[in-house]
C-alpha cells in the first residue's frame, strides 16, 4: 500500500490523515506599523489558526526602483502603481522580524515567512523558522527554492501561473536540495480572485499527479472556496489576514477580519470531519432513529377472521411493525386474532 504522503511542521503532522492546517497570512497589512504587526499576531492567534505567515522582503531585494513600464503595475487593485513604490509600503521590515518571531513564541503559534531572496533566508534560519513558503511568483526561481531547502526545513509552495511542468521542476529542486518535505499550494495569482477562475478541483488532480500534500493559496472573497478544497482534498489552507478591511492595507481587499478568519478556521477543519469514510451501515448514532422508521400499523379494529385491506393497515410512523414493503404481501390476508386500532402489525397476527 502506498504510504499517504505528509509533512511535519513544528510538531505538526500535515497531510489527508489530519485536519486541514490552516495559514494565516498577515502580508503587508500592518501598515507600516510594528505595534499593528504584533496586534495581528495577537488577533491571528486568537482565531485558532495553525501558523501566522509574514513576508520577509525589502523593496529592494525583490525589484529595482526603475522607471520603466514593465515595473509598474497594470489593472487590477494596484493599477499605476510602481513594484518599488509598492512593496516599499508593503515590506515587512528585516528588523521587526525578531519582535514578531517573539510576540508568536509567546502567544504559542506557529510562526514562519516567505523569504525573497538568500539574505532573506538566513534571516529566517537565525530565527528559528520552522518552514519556508515560497510565493507563486518565485516558484520558478529554483535556485531560491534551492537555497531555502538547504536549510532543512520543509516547503510550502504556491503554484499560481505555473504549469505542471514548472510545478515538478519546483518540488524536485526542493526535494533534492535537503527540504524534508513541500508542500504545493493551488493558487490564482489575481487579487482578488473571482470563484469562476478558482478551479477547486485542481486540488485533488494535483494529489493525485505530484505525490505532496496539496493545499490552496486562497484569493477570492469570503471562505466558500477553503472550505469547497478542503472536500477536495486540500491539506493546507492559506488565507490573508487584516484587523478591519476599512483601515485600508495593500491586500485589506481580499483579506478576512478576526471574526470571520475564525470561522474559516472552524469551517475547514468541520469539513474535514464531514468528509469521515464511504459506508453504507447504519451508525451509531441513528440507531436511536430506528424506531422512527415508517412501519405498518393496524389503522382500524379488527376481528379475528377478517382480512386485512387498505382500509385497516397503514404505512406510518414509527417502525415497531412489519416494514413497508410487504404491504402488498399480506393485504387480503385473514388474521386469527381481535387487532386493537394502533397496534403495529406482526407476523404472528396472520398465523405465521
Amino acid at each position: 500500500m502506498t504510504k499517504t504522503p505528509e509533512i511535519e511542521i513544528a510538531g505538526r503532522k500535515i497531510g489527508a490523515a489530519y485536519e486541514p492546517y490552516v495559514i494565516c497570512e498577515l502580508s503587508g497589512n500592518h501598515n507600516g506599523s510594528l505595534e499593528r504587526a504584533l496586534a495581528m499576531v495577537d488577533a491571528a492567534a486568537n482565531t485558532g489558526c495553525d501558523a501566522i505567515k509574514i513576508q520577509s522582503y525589502t523593496a529592494d531585494t525583490i525589484t529595482m526602483d526603475v522607471d520603466r513600464p514593465e515595473f509598474r503595475i497594470h489593472g487590477g487593485l494596484w493599477d499605476g502603481r510602481s513594484l518599488y513604490d509598492l512593496y516599499q509600503e508593503a515590506q515587512t521590515p528585516f528588523e521587526w522580524h525578531a519582535a514578531i518571531f517573539e510576540r508568536a513564541r509567546q502567544r504559542g503559534v506557529t510562526l514562519f515567512s516567505s523569504p525573497f531572496d538568500e539574505s532573506a533566508v538566513d534571516l529566517l534560519a537565525g530565527l528559528g523558522a520552522p518552514a519556508y513558503k515560497i510565493a507563486s511568483f518565485e516558484a520558478v526561481d529554483l535556485p531560491l527554492i534551492r537555497y531555502a531547502a538547504s536549510k532543512g526545513k520543509p516547503l510550502i509552495i504556491s503554484t499560481g501561473m505555473a504549469n505542471q511542468a514548472e510545478m515538478a521542476a519546483a518540488r524536485d529542486a526542493a526535494l533534492e536540495a535537503g527540504a524534508p518535505g513541500v508542500v504545493l499550494l493551488h493558487c490564482v495569482s489575481s487579487y482578488p480572485a473571482t470563484f469562476e477562475d478558482a478551479n477547486v478541483r485542481t486540488v485533488g488532480d494535483m494529489a493525485q499527479r505530484f505525490g505532496s500534500p496539496i493545499g490552496l493559496s486562497d484569493h477570492t472573497p469570503g471562505t466558500a472556496a477553503s472550505v469547497a478544497a478542503v472536500a477536495m482534498g486540500a491539506c493546507v489552507i492559506e488565507k490573508h489576514f487584516t484587523l478591519a478591511r476599512a483601515e485600508g492595507g495593500p491586500d485589506a481587499a481580499f483579506s478576512l477580519e478576526p471574526a470571520e478568519f475564525t470561522a474559516l478556521v472552524r469551517d475547514c477543519k468541520d469539513a474535514w470531519k464531514s468528509l469521515g469514510r464511504a459506508h453504507y451501515d447504519t451508525l451509531g448514532s441513528e440507531r436511536g432513529s430506528l424506531v422512527f422508521r415508517r412501519s405498518l400499523y393496524v389503522s382500524a379494529d379488527i376481528k379475528a377472521g377478517e382480512v386485512l385491506t387498505r382500509a385497516n393497515i397503514r404505512s406510518i410512523r414509527p417502525g415497531n411493525g412489519l416494514p413497508p414493503v410487504h404491504l402488498d404481501e399480506v393485504l387480503g390476508k385473514a388474521v386469527v386474532r381481535d387487532i386493537a386500532r394502533g397496534e403495529p402489525l406482526a407476523w404472528e397476527m396472520l398465523g405465521r
